[in-house]
């Protein structure tokens, strides 16, 4: 019995001395977090810490000459946060059923970016051969890039009358159409662009190397018509150590969307996933029907232009069908 009782005063002794040293490991590493200088200021006694400061300068990609500028005034937008914060827990506006859920809404986003992240850093980088393989494979874009300068008149489609198209049909320059609007007091602006074989859809890359300067076309884009005349061609190339960096972005891009979408089609194909109060059989689809996805329009298509007409074709006047279809990649 004797040695029962020692045999528990000698557990109870221990628990004592682990109950001890627990309290001194938390209390070493609170004292870690609150380390001099690591808080920067104090709002109704809660700290606002550097590593708060340095975590929102992170996330505003402030250039480092504007750096000192920049803390200066995410402190004083973290002050602010704070007291909007305390205010708020004290109205239990944290309790609101529509902030509940975007709270959790946004927790919800936050985890399954951090999941994926995760998987996707063993994601292998594009190598050498890859970047130059798609160098050569675009010449259009890299060796044999062109810009394409190019001047625009702005004008309303309520002004863009029959009369107008006529003469656009047969009109030389930009300048004999800006006579023909102001003599008729038709309000419009000038504009002036340039893009190159890397920004336009290789459709309309292809129409506009074949055109000539001063060569002209129209472009609807809602309320407005933009007449567009090719002022000049210049060749622009870049060579494949210029494009490495931006063609090795582009390719870990297009591995990390692939990644993306094989590991959410494996998590689909392992998942019980149950459509409910899906519309009745009766009323155009099945109850436990999944709802089929909406297919993106091609890219392509949307930017497929009609083909410009020729500047100073006789007679040939500019149709409502040639002003709808337009160019659209521009």
């Amino acid at each position: 019995m004797a040695g029962r009782t020692v045999s528990l005063v000698g557990q109870h002794a221990l628990s004592k001395a682990a109950l001890i040293a627990v309290v001194v490991v938390l209390a070493a590493c609170g004292s870690k977090e609150k380390e001099p200088g690591q808080s920067l200021v104090q709002v109704n006694g809660q700290e606002i810490t550097v590593h708060q400061v340095n975590e929102e300068l992170a996330r505003s990609n402030v250039p480092a000459a504007q750096k000192d500028a920049a803390t200066k005034q995410l402190l004083e937008a973290l002050i602010d946060r704070q007291l909007l914060q305390g205010e708020a827990a004290r109205d239990k506006v944290d309790r609101d059923p529509m902030v509940v859920q975007a709270i959790e809404r946004a927790k919800a986003q936050i985890v399954a970016q951090a999941y994926l992240q995760k998987r996707l850093a063993n994601t292998p980088k594009p190598t050498k051969d890859e970047i130059e393989a798609y160098f050569n494979a675009h010449p259009e874009i890299f060796s044999q890039r062109k810009v394409f300068d190019m001047n625009q008149l702005i004008i309303a489609s309520k002004d863009f009358n029959d009369e107008l198209k006529v003469l656009l049909g047969n009109a030389k320059s930009l300048d004999e159409v800006t006579a023909w609007l102001d003599g008729h007091k038709i309000p419009y602006a000038r504009n002036q662009m340039s893009r190159s074989t890397a920004d336009l859809p290789p459709e309309l890359t292809k129409k506009l190397i074949g055109m000539k300067k001063g060569q002209m076309f129209v472009i609807q884009e809602g309320d407005r018509n933009v007449l567009v005349a090719l002022a000049d061609i210049k060749d622009n190339p870049i060579t494949a150590a210029m494009a490495a960096p931006q063609i090795g972005q582009f390719l870990m891009n297009k591995k990390n969307k692939e990644a993306s979408e094989a590991e959410l089609a494996r998590l689909r194909a392992s998942a019980k996933i149950v459509y409910l109060n899906q519309p009745k059989a009766g009323e155009g689809k099945d109850k436990t029907a999944p709802v089929p996805a909406v297919p993106a329009a091609p890219a392509a298509a949307a930017a497929t232009p009609a083909a410009p007409a020729a500047a100073g074709a006789a007679a040939k006047p500019v149709t409502d069908d040639h002003i709808k279809r337009g160019v659209a990649g521009l």
